[in-house]
């Protein structure tokens, strides 16, 4: 009989029964197992234990590997894979865990080729839910790498938390294999120094940029040579990265001083998701306008004529209310009727007032040198009142405020969506 099949008759714990391998790497086999007692698919992992250990050494990785299982038992993350329970058997550990049966994401750019940002971006933003919860439980990965995330259509789960490495970081063993994954381990680390938190940040950033290109960072055609640019060096820009190159160049930054922290990745990550719009709020037009006045004010300074002219002449031509200042008992009432129109206001072209405390608006007379009435967000039931021949309005919410356009009260718009009305007196449109 052979090894395998002696070991798919194997019942863990007169519990957990191996039916088929999964897997096999330098640390153990995975196999598809079932849960008797529970009645359900399982996976179980078979560590193997280093041949060169003594009997001390041997006891000391049962109890590591033990300790190292239940940490992450604890964590509660969609993106993390739940460990069940470990089992000494046969001589070695093995880790009962949640079975997730899908592709790695190491297998789909291998299969598949490099992946698109906007498929990377929530990707990363669960791995990064995933260490948040560990590190804040004091559990560091330690193997972060495309091998080690499953993608279950838009779920990305992190696997092998703190068992691939029970007998230390990152070391070279006797025969000169490096203990872990080159490719995708931190600087720090792989220069001697213990795992942390922002070791791991470090190697999702590798596995990022893995993604976006097709291969990690640093790798060469040998782990010495990997570990040589590695140390020496500097992280390349991703090029295929658009929005997530922040973010990937923020986690690759080899002083962990200046790595990204959880907090840094995630806004960095947030904007990119929100795209463009996430950030800098485009310019309005108030702002276009004052942008296209210090620009020809500088085009007539330099023929001599004084900027300040420029500005007074324009201020002599506006008149009504002014965006900087307070409005006035003509142009500003309290809320009446929900269904009224202020007091005082019934015949002006536009009357505006603030349901909430989210009325933004924009007002300005049309014409070839626009005038900005207002630009500003009114506190919920202050109210503001135009009287000109033709009028221009923007109201960012059309849900937080209430429109009089000449008199006539107009339909309430949708929560968050912009509407625009231009005001001709005694009639409207919009």
């Amino acid at each position: 009989m052979s090894a395998m099949s002696r070991s798919e008759r194997l019942v863990l714990a007169t519990r957990y029964r191996l039916v088929s391998r999964i897997g096999q790497g330098a640390h153990g086999t995975v196999w598809k197992g079932h849960d008797d007692l529970l009645d359900r698919a399982v996976a179980i992992k078979e560590l193997r234990v280093p041949e060169e250990l003594s009997e001390d050494d041997r006891i000391v990785f049962y109890r590591r590997t033990l300790r190292e299982a239940r940490a992450p038992a604890q964590v509660r993350s969609p993106s993390i894979v739940e460990v069940y329970d470990v089992v000494i058997e046969q001589g070695r550990p093995w880790i009962v865990m949640e079975l997730v049966e899908a592709p790695s994401l190491e297998q789909i750019i291998r299969e598949s080729g490099p992946l698109p940002p906007e498929r990377v971006g929530p990707i990363g933003r669960q791995l990064l839910d995933a260490l948040a919860a560990a590190h804040r439980a004091g559990i560091v990965h330690r193997d972060i790498k495309p091998g080690n995330v499953l993608l279950d259509g838009d779920r990305a789960v992190l696997t092998d938390f703190g068992l691939c490495f029970p007998a230390g970081s990152a070391s070279l063993t006797k025969s000169g294999h490096f203990m872990g994954s080159p490719a995708y381990v931190a600087p720090e680390v792989a220069a001697g120094e213990q795992a942390t938190p922002r070791s791991d940040l470090w190697s999702l950033g590798a596995t990022l940029f893995a993604a976006l290109e097709g291969r990690p960072p640093f790798e060469r055609d040998n782990v010495l040579a990997t570990l040589s640019a590695l140390a020496n060096e500097p992280a390349p820009v991703p090029r295929n990265a658009g929005p997530l190159a922040p973010v990937v160049s923020g986690l690759l930054a080899k002083n962990p001083a200046r790595r990204l922290s959880h907090a840094r990745a995630a806004d960095r990550l947030e904007r990119a998701l929100a795209g463009p719009r996430s950030g800098r709020r485009p310019p309005t037009p108030r702002l276009r306008m004052m942008a296209a006045i210090a620009l020809a004010g500088a085009t007539v300074a330099s023929c001599g004529i004084g900027v300040t002219a420029l500005v007074i002449g324009m201020s002599r031509q506006s008149s009504g209310p002014s965006a900087t200042e307070p409005a006035t008992a003509a142009t500003q009432a309290r809320a009446g009727a929900a269904d009224d129109a202020p007091p005082g206001t019934a015949s002006a072209a536009l009357v505006v007032r603030a349901r909430t405390d989210n009325c933004r608006i924009f007002v300005s007379v049309p014409g070839p040198s626009m005038e900005v009435l207002s630009d500003e967000t009114l506190s919920r039931g202050d109210a503001r009142q135009y009287d000109r021949p033709r009028l221009n309005a923007v109201i960012h919410d059309a849900s937080a405020c209430d429109v009089w356009v000449n008199g006539q009260r107009k339909p309430l718009g949708e929560s968050g969506r912009r509407q625009t009305y231009t005001v001709t007196k005694e009639t409207s449109g919009s």
